[in-house]
């Protein structure tokens, strides 16, 4: 990987916000941006900030390659989720993305990613960090919100973070729910929101916490965990009074204004060292 920005900036994008805010740094700071946009998951606002836009399936390898190397692209971003159900089920790969799906080892989503990365680098193409054009959206290490952890939500986190940890190092999920020392739920394809929603439904009325962390080696050119607004609307829907989240590995979308939501609705939000620099839990 490398810190360079490019003069012009290839996007694969997939849904949620992130593309969209990545697409908006870009014209803030001259880059041009071409965007690969994944059919049914990625927001047509996007095409409002970019040089040229292309609308692609999942599985058209072989055209975003010819998109790219048409635009002159040289170096590349991945933002967004694409739901797994659609990568290995309902859209049909062209005879690119079969071949390179042939070629895999295993057949999960970071086999998948790693696979695309390394199809870029055959055309020439560079895929880049993330999250090198919003570091100011990568939490720090300590309690983000006013409110800090109370004696039950402390307890939760302590007994969550180890199980998230094994979850994520066995690629299952990054995300678990806690609810008084037990796991209430454990994310899998359906995604963090619905695994929260899941939980409160299991938890009848208990208070939860969400503990989100990310892999131990963690690839920060895709996947990077991430909230937002929408999350803070599921936590208080979900009587989910707590949440961490791994500092330096994680992003916090529209931070500020997220931040001073959680406040508000009385939340604790705690950004904890990964397990590379771990220090003995909450800083």
């Amino acid at each position: 990987m490398t810190d360079e920005l490019p003069e012009k900036l290839g996007l694969i994008a997939g849904n949620g916000d992130l593309p969209v805010l990545i697409a908006r740094q870009c014209r803030e700071r001259g880059i041009s941006c071409v965007i690969a946009a994944i059919r049914e998951e990625a927001d047509p606002a996007l095409a409002e900030y970019a040089e040229q836009i292309q609308w692609l399936g999942i599985g058209q390898l072989g055209g975003l390659m010819r998109f790219f190397r048409r635009c002159g692209v040289t170096g590349a971003m991945m933002a967004g989720k694409v739901l797994q159900v659609r990568i290995f089920g309902k859209d049909h790969p062209d005879l690119r993305m079969f071949r390179m799906l042939a070629r895999l080892p295993k057949r999960n989503a970071d086999s998948l990613l790693v696979g695309i990365a390394d199809e870029l680098a055959r055309e020439g193409i560079t895929l880049l960090d993330s999250t090198l054009l919003i570091r100011h959206l990568v939490p720090p290490c300590g309690l983000l919100t006013r409110r800090p952890p109370d004696p039950r939500e402390r307890k939760d986190i302590d007994f969550g973070l180890p199980i998230a940890r094994e979850i994520a190092r066995m690629d299952i999920g990054q995300t678990i729910v806690v609810c008084h020392q037990a796991v209430a739920a454990v994310e899998g394809l359906e995604g963090t929101d619905a695994a929260i929603e899941r939980a409160a439904t299991l938890a009848k009325g208990q208070k939860l916490t969400v503990v989100k962390v990310s892999k131990p080696d963690q690839d920060l050119r895709f996947d990077v965990p991430v909230m937002g607004r929408r999350t803070i609307e599921v936590l208080r829907a979900c009587r989910a009074t707590a949440m961490v989240m791994d500092a330096g590995r994680s992003l916090i979308l529209e931070k500020e204004t997220v931040l001073a939501e959680a406040d508000r609705a009385g939340l604790t939000i705690v950004a904890v060292e990964p397990p590379a620099l771990e220090l003995g839990g909450i800083c």
